[in-house]
C-alpha cells in the first residue's frame, strides 16, 4: 500500500473543487506531441491569462489522508497540520495534459485550467500566494496535491497559474506564502493597490472577574441579515485541524469579512465572550481556528466563520447545537 501511495503521489499535482475555469475540458494532444510527455494541449481555452485567482475560504485541514507523513523516492515528507504562517523561496515547475483529469493527492480531479498547485508539505486543502520576482506577477492558488518531488523545486503549478506568472518556459524562481485562517477571516490576504495587508491578530488579555451576560438568540441578532437555525438533516462537516495549536483570542474587525457567520452568543462585556470562546475551543477544537469575537455597538458577539454559503453555515450550526446544547443563529455579512 505504501508503494501504491508513493506512486499515486508521484502521478498527481492538483486542482480544487472550486473549478473557476468551468468544467474540465477534454485535452487532445497535438500531432507533434507524444501522449507520454507532459505539456500544454494544441489549442488551450481562450482568455486564460485573465482567469480569476482562487478565492480563499476557510476549509478545515483534513485529518490524515493527504496530510499524513509519507515517503517518496527515499525521502520522507511530514505535511503541516496546523494553521500557521509559511513562506518559502525556490523553483516553480508546472504540469499539464499528462495529469489532466487524473486524481490528485486530495482525491479531487486535476484540471490544468483551474488555479491550483501541488506542494510537498503544505496542508491540504490550503491557499497560497505565489510571486514571480522577475516580473512582479502574483497569483493565489489552492493547494490540493503533493509534489514536486525534486530537491530544488518547491511548487508545481497548474497550467493556468504558470501562464499567469509567465513561467511556462521552464522552472522559474518564485516566492510562496501560505494564506492563514486569520488572513482569510479578516480579509487581510487581499491586495490594496501595491501594498499587502498583513494579518497580525494578537492574543487579547482580559480580566476574568466580570460575569458574562449571554443574550438570547433573538436579542443577539445583529442588524445584518439573520436567519434562525433550522434543524434540517445535513451532512456532517469534515473534522478540522489535527494537532491544533492552543486556542487564542481572535478579535475580528468592526466589519467582519463577507460571508455567512454562525453566531454562538452575545455578551455585554468582552471577557464573557472571550471565556465562552475558550470553552467552545476546548469542547469543539475543530471549530477553534474559525472563532472570532466581533464588537458591535455595546455587544461582543462570538461567531465562527465566514463560510461561503448558507448551507455550510447551517452544517456547522447543526454540529454546534448538538455539541453545546444551544441554538446558534446564522448571520450574513454583505
Amino acid at each position: 500500500m505504501l508503494l501504491v501511495a508513493a506512486l499515486a503521489a508521484l502521478s498527481g499535482c492538483a486542482s480544487g473543487p472550486k473549478n473557476t475555469a468551468g468544467p474540465v475540458p477534454r485535452v487532445m494532444p497535438s500531432a507533434t506531441q507524444s501522449p507520454d510527455r507532459d505539456g500544454p494541449e494544441a489549442n488551450p481555452p481562450p482568455r486564460l491569462a485573465s482567469a480569476p485567482d482562487a478565492e480563499p475560504t476557510l476549509e478545515p485541514i483534513r485529518v490524515g489522508g493527504p496530510n499524513k507523513p509519507y515517503e517518496v523516492l527515499g525521502q520522507t515528507y511530514v505535511p503541516i497540520t496546523q494553521d500557521k504562517p509559511f513562506t518559502e523561496r525556490g523553483l516553480a515547475s508546472w504540469y499539464g495534459r499528462k495529469f489532466h483529469g487524473k486524481r490528485t493527492a486530495s482525491g479531487e480531479v486535476y484540471n490544468m485550467y483551474a488555479m491550483t498547485a501541488a506542494h510537498p508539505t503544505l496542508p491540504i486543502p490550503s491557499y497560497a500566494r505565489v510571486r514571480n520576482p522577475a516580473n512582479g506577477r502574483e497569483v493565489v492558488v489552492r493547494i490540493n496535491d503533493r509534489g514536486p518531488f525534486h530537491s530544488t523545486r518547491i511548487v508545481d503549478l497548474s497550467y493556468t497559474a504558470a501562464l499567469k506568472l509567465d513561467v511556462l518556459r521552464g522552472v522559474t524562481p518564485v516566492e510562496l506564502e501560505r494564506i492563514t485562517f486569520d488572513a482569510i477571516r479578516t480579509g487581510a490576504w487581499r491586495r490594496e493597490g501595491d501594498a499587502v495587508r498583513v494579518a497580525a491578530a494578537a492574543p487579547t488579555r482580559m480580566p476574568v472577574d466580570a460575569p458574562p451576560v449571554v443574550a438570547t438568540a433573538a436579542s443577539a441578532a445583529p442588524p445584518a441579515a439573520v436567519e434562525p437555525l433550522t434543524l434540517a438533516a445535513l451532512q456532517p462537516v469534515a473534522e478540522a485541524i489535527a494537532d491544533a495549536p492552543p486556542a487564542r483570542a481572535v478579535t475580528a474587525p468592526a466589519t467582519p469579512a463577507r460571508g455567512f457567520w454562525v453566531q454562538l452568543g452575545a455578551f455585554r462585556v468582552r471577557d464573557g465572550a472571550e471565556r465562552f470562546r475558550k470553552r467552545v475551543a476546548t469542547e469543539m477544537d475543530w471549530l477553534s481556528p474559525l472563532l472570532a469575537v466581533v464588537s458591535e455597538a455595546s455587544m461582543f458577539r462570538l461567531q465562527a466563520g465566514p463560510y461561503p454559503n448558507r448551507d455550510q453555515a447551517r452544517n456547522v450550526a447543526e454540529r454546534v447545537r448538538d455539541g453545546l446544547q444551544l441554538v446558534p443563529v446564522i448571520v450574513e455579512q454583505r
